[in-house]
């Protein structure tokens, strides 16, 4: 009884063993590939999962992380017959683990074959200057290339970047020296560049002074002219005032002996006083009216009597 006892334990022990065994938690970012009596079952994503010994087992473990792969630097030539050294990085994550796992024998191995294959292809297609300058332009073909070789693989290439390009240490030489060169050629045309400004713009400056000082000499003649055709009009109106002024009085003057009526004796002896202003100028002749000289005896008449 004892021994069936012992029996039991032992039984459920190896029973407990074994479940432990092959209770299997596939953690986040993982895949398992689960082959039954040696023919592929199932791809068991990330949770718990139960396998069934002896006629279930875990053929691959799958990382479905971005992977990085550097490979070594591969020969390539370019189309001016250019040899150097040219070393890729591949970003790629594996999207069918199934794919992946019977696919391809070595993925890695293919995809850096593959790469170099590509690369050569493309290289060989382009000369050394456009090879330099054309980076982003060859990763994206050579990526578009790889993504569609890999997807039988359950591979996808997410990016490519050419790491670094190594020209021979001649040509490294030769592109040294022509870029020295090209620096100071660049150099020597902006020193003429700004040396030609500098005279344009001095030029310039003299140019607009002499305008400005044209201008100014004309504003000011224009000033002066301005000045003298006022004081001008302004003597003139003085004159024109004057003028009328003496003629207002004149009128006011005749107006006044009009209103006072005077005597023919009077207008006479007025016109005396007049011809007497006249005698006081530089005439040499007088025309003496007929009036004033009947008038002129008759006051040497009166001037007779008074004497006698």
């Amino acid at each position: 009884m004892e021994d069936l006892i012992y029996v039991i334990i032992a039984i459920v022990l190896i029973a407990v063993i074994v479940l432990a065994l092959n209770i299997k938690i596939v953690p986040q970012s993982k895949a398992y590939v689960i082959e039954r009596l040696g023919a592929f079952n199932a791809t068991w994503q990330t949770g718990l999962h139960v396998k069934i010994p002896i006629f279930e087992r875990v053929t691959k473990i799958v990382s479905l992380k971005e992977q990085v792969v550097d490979f070594k630097p591969q020969p390539v030539i370019t189309k001016d017959n250019v040899t150097m050294q040219i070393d890729t990085v591949v970003f790629y994550q594996i999207t069918d683990p199934k794919l992946y796992t019977y696919g391809v024998e070595h993925p890695l191995s293919a995809i850096e074959n593959l790469t170099a294959t590509t690369l050569r292809n493309i290289i060989g297609e382009l000369e050394l200057d456009h090879t330099l300058t054309s980076r982003d332009t060859i990763n994206a073909k050579i990526r578009g290339i790889l993504d569609e070789a890999t997807d039988p693989w359950g591979i996808k290439v997410n990016r490519v970047e050419l790491k670094n390009i190594l020209p021979p240490r001649e040509i490294q030489d030769a592109m040294e020296k022509q870029m020295k060169a090209e620096r100071e050629r660049r150099e020597a045309i902006l020193r003429a560049e700004g040396d030609k400004e500098s005279k344009i713009l001095v030029a310039q400056g003299q140019k607009e002074a002499k305008i400005l000082a044209a201008q100014a000499e004309k504003e000011a003649a224009i000033l002066q002219a301005d000045a003298v055709r006022e004081a001008k009009i302004r003597e003139a109106d003085g004159e024109a005032q004057a003028i009328i002024a003496i003629q207002r009085a004149e009128a006011q003057g005749i107006e006044l002996i009009n209103k006072a009526a005077p005597t023919q004796g009077v207008i006479a002896l007025r016109s005396l006083e007049a011809l007497q202003k006249v005698a006081d100028g530089q005439a040499t002749k007088i025309i003496i009216p007929s009036e004033i000289q009947s008038v002129a005896g008759l006051a040497t008449g009166i001037k007779e009597l008074v004497k006698e």
